[in-house]
């Protein structure tokens, strides 16, 4: 026999993941905090040294590049990125728990946040 799913197990659920989100993204953030004291930093002595016009492909080909090469401000970037999917994860999983509980209402309205979100995301860094 298989057990019918319900909302108590769909809020369960998500909350088990936000938790575990959460938990990742601060022991990612932790690790990268630790190994960023051992390798030294040192803030810039001139803001203008900081290449703010860079395009998003070179910024996410400087984090991963970066993330490769184990330096800690990459992983502390790794662990805030995990912190900011979180809530998106959350949205995909009750979207996936409505579909079994056949609530489209929910179904639609989820959907429609989650294309906000993901439209949002990728044209949020116009440059």
């Amino acid at each position: 026999m298989r057990k019918n799913f319900t909302d108590v197990d769909l809020n369960r659920s998500v909350g088990n993941l936000l938790r575990l989100g959460v938990l990742l993204s601060v022991a990612t953030s932790l690790i990268g905090f630790i190994k960023l004291f051992f390798e030294g930093f040192e803030m810039p002595k001139k803001y203008t040294s900081l290449d703010i016009g860079s395009s998003s492909e070179k910024v996410w080909s400087h984090f991963w590049h970066s993330l490769g090469a184990g330096e800690g401000m990459a992983i502390i970037q790794l662990g805030i990125l995990i912190l900011i999917i979180t809530p998106l994860m959350r949205i995909v999983f009750a979207l996936i728990g409505y579909l079994k509980e056949k609530d489209y209402v929910y179904v639609v309205i989820s959907s429609i946040v989650l294309a906000i979100m993901a439209i949002s995301f990728f044209t949020g860094y116009a440059h």
